[in-house]
């Protein structure tokens, strides 16, 4: 199999100035160098978890910018995907314009398209304007409530050889079968979910080429070994390193139940809420979260830190280039109050 995508790639953390108000380019320019030296394989700048929907485009095209600063060094994904195909190709055509020569496109979200209106509205005009750059569809219809279906996807790869892979966050295997049964073994499918990846890879009916991680923003050597180890055929080693991510693995999403006075209410924390406050709490330079985006609650700051404590306590190798890079006490940053104090509503 033929594979342009393979390995781990991070779906880099947009950083703030503390009131949250601009973009933080130094800080952003520091996580990107932190990843670079710790052997991702690319950078996807500005998606989900980098608060796409908070950025303004001039702001996309910005961190786009800083990010291709490590271009010659690593894989530099732009994610200009949206609900509107004109802003769409702006983003791509000014990400080309810095020499970007991948592009991430999620299904429009919002306003719903057919599988096959994203195909022939969204993905192939973007694809037949842009012959030089990989065009990844970007597959969630957890955050979409649309899906570009496996049969789009592979008549888009017959006729634009440019889309050649997909990030598939699914959650459904049978989805990611019939993706490599109608594309082919020459088309790369990276996992969207840190979760799932190793079984994706591992499959001989999927055979994913690696991951668009969120973890890896605070681990990227232990993900991107997890990774080789299953592109090497090493499923022992692999599961090993996995086992060590599985906590923070976990925390991709936190669930809680909160005592309300109007009863139990559940809490349910996504991306990037979760890893941009373990980053804070491990002194890296991210800043806030932007409204609607905001705080983790008491009990879900606490399921946080007791899961990367166990990362710490049973596997320290996998926060040491973190605490290296960053120069930071890790084990000090788990366990004194005042590292995350303010990082969550005071009640519900």
């Amino acid at each position: 199999m033929s594979q342009v995508y393979k390995g781990a790639y991070t779906a880099i953390v947009t950083p703030f100035t503390d009131d949250g108000r601009s973009v933080n380019f130094e800080g952003l320019r520091s996580l990107c160098e932190f990843q670079v030296k710790y052997g991702i394989s690319g950078i996807v700048s500005v998606g989900t978890t980098g608060e796409s929907p908070t950025l303004t485009w001039d702001e996309h095209n910005k961190a786009f910018e800083t990010t291709q600063e490590v271009g010659s060094k690593v894989t530099v994904i732009a994610s200009t995907g949206s609900n509107s195909t004109a802003e769409c190709l702006e983003g791509t055509k000014h990400a080309k314009n810095l020499g970007i020569k991948h592009v991430l496109v999620v299904d429009p979200y919002y306003n719903g398209p057919s599988s096959l209106e994203i195909r022939r509205e969204y993905l192939e005009p973007v694809a037949s304007a842009f012959p030089e750059v990989g065009v990844i569809p970007y597959v969630i219809p957890g955050r979409c409530a649309t899906q570009l279906l496996p049969e789009d996807l592979a008549l888009a790869n017959r006729h634009f050889p440019n889309v050649r892979a997909v990030k598939e966050a699914t959650g459904d295997f049978n989805n990611m079968k019939r993706i490599r049964k109608l594309c082919g073994q020459n088309f790369d499918i990276l996992s969207g979910d840190d979760d799932k990846t190793l079984q994706m890879m591992l499959d001989a009916e999927i055979k994913a080429a690696g991951v668009i991680s969120v973890v890896s923003n605070v681990a990227p050597k232990a993900v991107q070994e997890m990774c080789q180890y299953a592109l090497r055929g090493d499923a022992e080693k692999a599961h090993s390193v996995a086992n060590s991510l599985k906590p923070l693995f976990e925390i991709v999403t936190v669930k809680t139940n909160e005592q309300t006075s109007q009863g139990t209410m559940p809490f349910k924390a996504r991306n990037p809420l979760p890893i941009k406050t373990l980053m804070r709490i491990l002194g890296l330079p991210v800043g806030p979260l932007r409204p609607p985006m905001g705080k983790l609650t008491k009990q879900a700051v606490d399921l946080l830190l007791n899961q990367a404590r166990k990362v710490q306590e049973q596997h320290p190798e996998i926060f040491a280039p973190l605490a290296d890079y960053f120069d930071v006490n890790v084990h000090e940053r788990l366990t004194v109050e005042r590292y995350w104090q303010g990082l969550h509503y005071d009640g519900y």
